[in-house]
């Protein structure tokens, strides 16, 4: 070797989340980093013997847990003012539906986020997103969808953008048009439509502010019909697509969203044997989003054993929002993954890590490997479980690197 490393990570345990081994674990293990990417990773009696000289930079971990960063697929972190008060209000005895009817949920949100400038947003979004990286998150999709109108879209998904630069995180951004009516269009939804397909969705794409493009496709947001017609324009545009299917009831959106090879369908609490084979085929991931399961006190669990009988990868998300999963910790949502859904610890660490990143239509990050990305988690633990095992409070983070830049978890 005649190019020194940046960084080595020695003493070591590695949940790499490759190879044949639970976790893709490698006990007393060694990683190198080099050039924002991961150079060498394996046991450490592997290195050459004079491993002290081989970087710039070296770190005995005392057998520390090493993951990859972890990856928030699923999030609305961007929006203005808060709904507290539905949450005294649903547990007075009103239902989600019922509140949006009567005016409140997302068009609410809609409401203060219209009103917030872009920098208010971003003033308010910027201590969420300290949160997650305090939590280990080094990569997380944010998307739009509380402005429903042009300027308000392009505010929201600017903000998303300098949050990524602000920290150093990687931040995939996307469009959700199709989130719910905005008043003005309350008697008038082809029109609704027709503005984001022809006008929002085209201006968006041309300024480079969106990645994806998704739909909130249930009975008190748009219809299968409505969302293909987004999907189509999308596709027209380059972008992939992702969908809120099945949430609330069964639309078949995630055999609709498979169709259009679709980076994931999320939710699912309704999805239907149909639906997992179409997103098997497609190789669509599920997004399982615990966070509004527990928030909306639901009963109807996602048929986890039909998804892994038939391979569908399972991602695991925070789904923060204002109105029904205000949560700013990916492990907790692990966590509640394990409890509430009954996935393994290995499936929910897999859901934030290499699931998450397809989920993203990302595949140079997620697991620790040579030539990805060197975003890694270092963590006060030995035993991978133990992520999902401690349920809150516990300060287990002990750094974090950035595209193999060390940075403070207070950062």
């Amino acid at each position: 070797m005649t190019t020194r490393w940046d960084h080595l990570l020695l003493d070591a345990t590695l949940a790499t989340f490759a190879g044949d081994a639970p976790y893709g674990l490698i006990a007393n293990g060694a990683i190198a980093l080099h050039e924002g990417r991961i150079a060498w990773v394996g046991r450490q009696q592997d290195l050459p013997v004079d491993a002290e000289h081989l970087a710039a930079h070296v770190e005995h971990l005392d057998g520390a847990l090493v993951t990859p960063g972890l990856i928030d697929c699923h999030t609305h972190l961007v929006f203005g003012g808060n709904r507290a008060h539905e949450f005294d209000l649903r547990l007075n005895g009103a239902s989600y539906e019922e509140i949006a009817r009567a005016g409140g949920g997302i068009v609410s949100t809609v409401k203060a986020t219209r009103e917030a400038s872009e920098d208010a947003l971003f003033a308010q979004a910027l201590p969420r997103a300290h949160a997650l990286l305090a939590d280990g998150v080094t990569t997380l999709e944010i998307k739009s969808g509380y402005g429903l109108d042009l300027d308000t879209e392009r505010r929201m998904l600017r903000v998303a953008r300098r949050l990524g630069k602000a920290l150093g995180i990687t931040v995939r951004t996307t469009f959700l048009g199709l989130h719910a009516l905005p008043p003005e269009y309350r008697d008038n939804r082809d029109t609704y439509v027709d503005l984001v397909c022809n006008e929002m969705l085209p201006a968006l794409a041309s300024e480079g502010l969106v990645d994806a493009v998704d739909a909130f496709c249930e009975s008190i947001g748009f219809t299968p019909q409505e969302t293909r017609r987004v999907f189509e324009r999308a596709t027209q545009l380059g972008l992939p697509v992702k969908l809120h299917a099945e949430q609330l009831s069964d639309l078949d959106g995630a055999a609709l969203v498979a169709a259009f090879q679709g980076l994931s369908a999320d939710h699912l609490e309704h999805l239907s044997d149909s639906g997992i084979q179409a997103m098997a085929k497609a190789g669509t991931v599920a997004v399982l989003l615990p966070g509004a399961f527990y928030a909306l006190r639901e009963t109807k669990l996602p048929p986890i054993a039909g998804l892994r009988e038939h391979r569908v990868p399972m991602a695991v998300a925070t789904d923060c929002n204002p109105g029904t999963s205000p949560l700013l910790s990916l492990r907790l949502a692990a966590g509640m993954a394990c409890t509430l859904f009954r996935l393994t610890p290995e499936e929910a660490l897999r859901g934030v890590t290499v699931h998450a990143a397809s989920a993203l239509g990302l595949s140079d990050r997620g697991t620790l490997a040579v030539g990805q990305r060197a975003d890694l988690a270092v963590w006060n633990v030995r035993a991978p479980a133990e992520l999902c095992y401690w349920i809150g409070g516990s300060n287990v983070l002990r750094e974090v690197f950035l595209g193999g830049e060390l940075i403070s978890r207070e950062v």
